[in-house]
């Protein structure tokens, strides 16, 4: 029989501590640049993209850019390394397309949440 007031503990969720290991920067041609980063201790694929997206903000505004367009992001983990390879186009006007970025907005979340940047 349960006593009154007892409250069964729960396990203590993991809290999250990424470890952030860098960026390589490949300018592939003009405006196309190629991120590749990796960390450890990310919750999933999101973390990893996040990174490459921080990554891709900041580099797009050292290029004196505002605005990046994402083409592709590819990640994968092994042995709790994740790395991801991400593929945007960066430009001085908003492009065309769904998937693009404010640089300065974007750059500004990543300092909020101590994501770290090129």
């Amino acid at each position: 029989m349960p006593i009154a007031g007892c409250v069964e503990a729960q396990p203590e969720e993991m809290a999250f501590r990424p470890e952030y290991r860098g960026v390589e920067t490949r300018l592939l041609d003009g405006d196309l640049v190629n991120f590749f980063v990796e960390m450890t201790g990310a919750r999933s694929g999101e973390d990893v993209a996040d990174y490459a997206e921080c990554a891709a903000a900041q580099y797009t505004l050292i290029r004196g850019y505002g605005f990046a367009r994402h083409l592709r992001t590819n990640v994968d983990e092994q042995g709790g390394l994740w790395r991801a390879d991400a593929v945007y186009t960066i430009s001085p006007a908003l492009p065309r397309g769904s998937r693009t970025i404010d640089a300065e907005v974007v750059a500004a979340h990543c300092a909020e949440n101590g994501i770290p940047m090129v």
